[in-house]
């Protein structure tokens, strides 16, 4: 805006979608140039990390997210990514499969039996179950 141009590269896509239309529109009117901090507070970036320790954070989630039950995280991102486009009765069947899809996994199984025995779950088993769970386990959806 401060050179007379629009919004470009998607902005007009994403930057709605992130921080609402109303941030939005006073953003792409006004041009001006926001911190760290106030991008976090409106939800332009997830994450700020002092100077220097990004590769750190950011190997901290990688860790994370391969430590975790593989099937669920793909179809999070699935659902998640699709839901704008979705109505909430079309969101609500999504989950739905996506939640009969996951109790299929063994990942399913070993966090069930890592809650029970209150330790941290150790993932690696997204190949579908030989069997499903009992009923007593389903308790736990």
């Amino acid at each position: 805006m401060r050179i007379g141009l629009h919004p470009d590269w998607g902005g007009t896509y994403f930057l709605p979608r992130l921080v609402g239309l109303p941030r939005a529109l006073e953003l792409s009117w006004t041009g001006d140039a926001i911190d760290a901090e106030k991008a976090w507070r409106i939800g332009l970036v997830q994450r700020v990390v002092p100077d220097g320790h990004a590769l750190e954070e950011a190997r901290g989630l990688a860790l994370c997210l391969a430590a975790a039950p593989q099937a669920s995280i793909r179809l999070a991102k699935r659902t998640l990514g699709a839901s704008l486009q979705r109505t909430l009765a079309q969101c609500l069947d999504a989950e739905a499969e996506a939640q009969e899809a996951c109790w299929a996994t063994h990942d399913v199984a070993e966090g069930l039996r890592a809650f029970v025995e209150k330790r941290v779950p150790v993932f690696g088993g997204a190949a579908p179950l030989e069997e499903a769970p009992s009923p007593a386990a389903r308790a736990f959806e």
